[in-house]
């Protein structure tokens, strides 16, 4: 009997653990944390557009951080809001080289993170 309880425990336990892991990675999935000096290098930005392209990406990533915060039906919303008003704020930034960049970038990165619903 004792054994019994101590392996429904312990299930318990490992399953109460995965539930957690869980969510914490979806969480992590909406973090967009980026190396801005990375990113001007790759997009060959000028200092203004690097500037401006801080700014906008940091509204994403709140945006982004905010959403994970919501249920899947809201979540959802939030996260095509966030994607695109911030292509729209790129746009005007950038040229259509340095866009076309942007985008594969962004595209790779909402798929690698599994958020391309």
């Amino acid at each position: 009997m004792i054994l019994t309880l101590v392996a429904m425990l312990s299930m318990t336990t490992a399953f109460a653990e995965g539930e957690n892991t869980n969510a914490v990675a979806n969480v992590e999935a909406y973090k967009m944390d980026i190396n801005i000096n990375k990113l001007a290098d790759a997009l060959n930005l000028g200092d203004d557009q690097k500037e401006a392209v801080e700014n906008i990406h940091h509204v994403f990533s709140t945006e982004m951080t905010y959403a994970a915060q919501y249920g899947n039906a809201d979540r959802d919303a939030m996260v095509k809001n966030a994607i695109n008003t911030d292509v729209k704020r790129m746009s005007r930034v950038l040229n259509a080289e340095q866009m076309k960049k942007y985008l594969m970038l962004l595209n790779i990165t909402i798929y690698n993170r599994g958020l391309n619903k």
